[in-house]
């Protein structure tokens, strides 16, 4: 979902009343930030307050290339990561996921095994269907056990965008936090639902009520359920002692648009990009008596930050044995501070960009090469900034291109390099480049070895169900990452 779709936002046809709602009852973040423009990289970075080039979400296959996981990736979250339904455990609360999971599909990857104590939904993306022969349909979970498959036992129409995904999310959802309301118990949902990642769905009484088309149905429908399950919370009288926090885990696909991609605003580009379309996110904080409402801040934040924040909400001290990227984002807002930080646009292994205060450097840019651009693919289709949206890799570490966010939000205008201003910010953010360098130590990349073997030929619990299916070879090769 793009920063650009939600009415809060400014999207003109105001078709999302419970999120701008959220907002006007707690805070807008302007300034939020994704890890990486794609999003099992993001996913990765939330859940272990790290940046994927630490936790090992990406892929040393093809420079700057981003990542994500299809089926045929070998690797995934490890072991050596802690990730934040884990340190909650320990404090006794219960943790649930709902929708996607996507940090790996294995099954020494399976969210049970990393905090999770409950489960329902994929490990991968609903892209399909497939003839279960080159490539098997993706598995849904309840827990350990996968219960179907998509476009099998969990329809999703692709001639109409027919699917009742998100509707059972919801359900999930409302079930778990009455169940955790009545046991006293403490808590943790991540609710993941991926209704606006194309193959884009909404179920039958939303399709064709947006202005939008079916990705307005789509968001018409998350907004719905998030309604629901704010009203949930208060009906339950737990609302007061519950943290919200909305986002998203990367820019609207431009490369879906105009029919299956959302809006990114004023910015440049899209997913897949580290221009400020791909990576600012929509971000609402919601705690009733506690964030003061109609609230906005311009912190810089990130994904990273709900790892420490959640941490900090639980009385929990942060690992002090690795590199925690997120901050603690409690006193921007409860008590309106300002935290300064840099920003860091990764794409795959390269640093793209740095952030700091109004000012950003890039040093490098690209969208996607002229190969895959002549195919009719483009992260940022009728948006080409002539040496900044670049169809091949342009390194600019020498003289980075620098952009005041502030005056230009779209990256139209780099300073000249021979202003004051320019000489100015770039020296800042530079020591910050070589400070960040200096202390990188990078995970071992887990989105490198792609084998045909490792898809979801036989999840557990497919002999129940009569749904396994015969694997072929194993035949590890190096991963290819075209974009």
């Amino acid at each position: 979902m793009g920063w650009g779709d939600l009415g809060a936002f400014g999207e003109p046809s105001k078709e999302t009343p419970n999120l701008d709602q959220m907002a006007a009852e707690g805070m807008l973040f302007l300034d939020f930030y994704t890890a990486n423009p794609l999003c099992s990289p993001s996913r990765a970075a939330l859940l272990t307050g790290r940046l994927p080039v630490r936790n090992g979400f990406y892929t040393t296959n093809g420079h700057a290339r981003n990542a994500y996981t299809p089926q045929d990736i070998v690797g995934g979250i490890q072991d050596s990561e802690l990730l934040l339904p884990e340190l909650l455990k320990k404090a006794g609360y219960t943790n649930k996921i709902i929708g996607k999971w996507h940090l790996g599909h294995r099954p020494q990857f399976h969210p049970l095994r990393h905090g999770f104590h409950e489960w329902f939904g994929s490990p991968n993306c609903h892209f399909g269907p497939y003839d279960n022969r080159e490539r098997p349909n993706i598995p849904v979970y309840r827990d350990w056990e996968m219960v179907g498959r998509y476009y099998e036992d969990f329809k999703i129409d692709l001639k109409t965008g027919e699917a009742n995904l998100t509707q059972l999310y919801l359900q999930e959802a409302l079930d778990f936090i009455s169940k955790q309301q009545a046991s006293q118990q403490p808590f943790f949902l991540y609710w993941a639902i991926d209704a606006t990642h194309a193959p884009v769905y909404a179920s039958k009484q939303f399709l064709g009520t947006s202005q939008r088309g079916l990705y307005g149905d789509a968001v018409r429908e998350i907004d719905d359920s998030i309604g629901k399950i704010l009203k949930h919370l208060q009906q339950l009288g737990i609302s007061e002692n519950t943290f919200v926090f909305f986002t998203s885990d990367n820019g609207a696909a431009l490369i879906s648009a105009p029919k299956q991609g959302g809006s990114n605003g004023p910015f440049l580009c899209g997913k897949q990009t580290t221009f400020e379309g791909g990576m600012r996110e929509p971000a609402i904080a919601w705690w009733p008596g506690h964030i003061p409402a109609g609230g906005v801040s311009h912190q810089l934040g990130s994904v990273m930050d709900l790892f420490s924040t959640s941490l900090s909400l639980a009385n929990l001290p942060p690992p002090s044995d690795r590199q925690i990227d997120g901050i603690d984002l409690l006193p921007a807002i409860l008590q309106g501070k300002l935290i300064d930080r840099p920003i860091f646009y990764y794409r795959g292994n390269e640093l793209m960009a740095v952030r700091a205060g109004l000012y950003k450097a890039h040093y490098w840019t690209w969208s996607n090469s002229w190969e895959e651009h002549s195919k009719g693919i483009d992260f940022c289709p009728g948006q080409s900034v002539a040496g900044v949206t670049t169809h091949t890799q342009e390194e600019h570490t020498i003289l980075p291109l620098l952009f005041h966010l502030g005056r230009d939000p779209g990256e139209k205008y780099p300073l000249s390099f021979a202003s004051e201003e320019y000489q100015r910010a770039v020296e800042r953010i530079s020591g910050l480049v070589q400070q960040h360098k200096a202390a990188l130590v990078p995970g071992q990349p887990q989105l490198n070895v792609c084998d045909q073997a490792v898809m979801n030929w036989s999840p557990p619990g497919c002999e129940k169900l009569g749904k396994c299916l015969k694997a072929p070879e194993s035949d590890p090769k190096k991963c290819s990452w075209p974009h």
